[in-house]
């Protein structure tokens, strides 16, 4: 039986009291295991993940970590997180060799000798400011940090961007390296959905503030399908099948959840994650 070491269930949110922005999202992440969280701008990624932060105030659901609710006075549980965000908020005055002094008396599990592993790997300067760091250092710097005490769980909020491929290729391979031992987890958000496509073990859509679907990355390039039908062939797919759909001019694009389900005379679609993003987030459900 898997372990979860993330369980999000029924989290709500609105802001002012009139837009809501997560609808009763629910979602798990076992231990060993890296989830791809997959939505356009807007969609609530950041928000659910502020929420399991607690930076942001939650206005319904849950959220247990390692199987404990989280709420603001968890500290304890806030140690064994790891976060990077699309935004860096480190000391611009200090350099590398500063910040290590204080996040020694940050975390109670710091481990320098990890810290310094990590800055080396990244090839990152120890003396320069870390205002005068590109985009790309900075994230570096900030997954550095975030590998460094003892993190079992690392929330990572478009962790790749700014980095180029050689960069964004050493990153996914710590991150791969990370959970290998089965016992930490990390839940992805990226735009770059090729990297979410080379890590992930799981993968999570979101649109609206609304869980579409979540699907091991094996089920669904193994059992789901992209079709491309007239109007009467999509007419004869069973509805319980139809996870969206999308109409164009000459045909209708379905994802469907079993491939085997449906008449093979309708036309099957290579596809890839991004073919079904895309239909994820432009199309309709039934």
């Amino acid at each position: 039986m898997n372990v979860m070491i993330l369980e999000v269930e029924n989290l709500s949110k609105s802001y002012s009291g009139k837009k809501k922005v997560l609808k009763n999202v629910s979602f798990s992440i076992p231990r060993g295991t890296i989830a791809g969280f997959i939505g356009d701008n807007g969609a609530g990624k950041s928000t659910t993940m502020g929420a399991i932060l607690g930076t942001l105030s939650k206005d319904g659901g849950s959220i247990k970590v390692f199987g404990e609710e989280m709420g603001p006075k968890k500290s304890h549980l806030k140690e064994d997180i790891g976060v990077v965000f699309d935004q860096v908020h480190l000391p611009h005055q200090l350099n590398v060799k500063q910040l290590g002094s204080v996040f020694r008396l940050l975390y109670k599990n710091w481990d320098q000798n990890i810290f310094e592993y990590y800055t080396n790997f990244f090839s990152l300067p120890i003396d320069k400011k870390i205002g005068d760091f590109s985009r790309g250092m900075s994230m570096k710097l900030s997954m550095a940090v975030a590998l460094s005490h003892d993190a079992k769980l690392l929330i990572l909020d478009e962790a790749t961007a700014g980095l180029d491929l050689s960069g964004r290729n050493d990153l996914l391979q710590v991150l791969k390296n990370f959970v290998k031992n089965g016992q930490h987890s990390i839940l992805l958000s990226s735009h770059i959905t090729s990297d979410i496509e080379a890590v992930a073990d799981i993968l999570i859509f979101i649109k609206s503030g609304k869980i579409l679907l979540q699907v091991s990355k094996e089920t669904l390039m193994s059992r789901y399908a992209v079709l491309q039908c007239t109007d009467k062939e999509f007419e004869q797919i069973e509805a319980s099948l139809v996870v969206v759909y999308q109409r164009k001019s000459d045909q209708v694009d379905v994802l469907v959840c079993d491939r085997d389900q449906v008449p093979h005379s309708i036309v099957r679609k290579n596809f890839s994650i991004d073919d079904v993003t895309l239909l994820l987030m432009r199309g309709e459900q039934l």
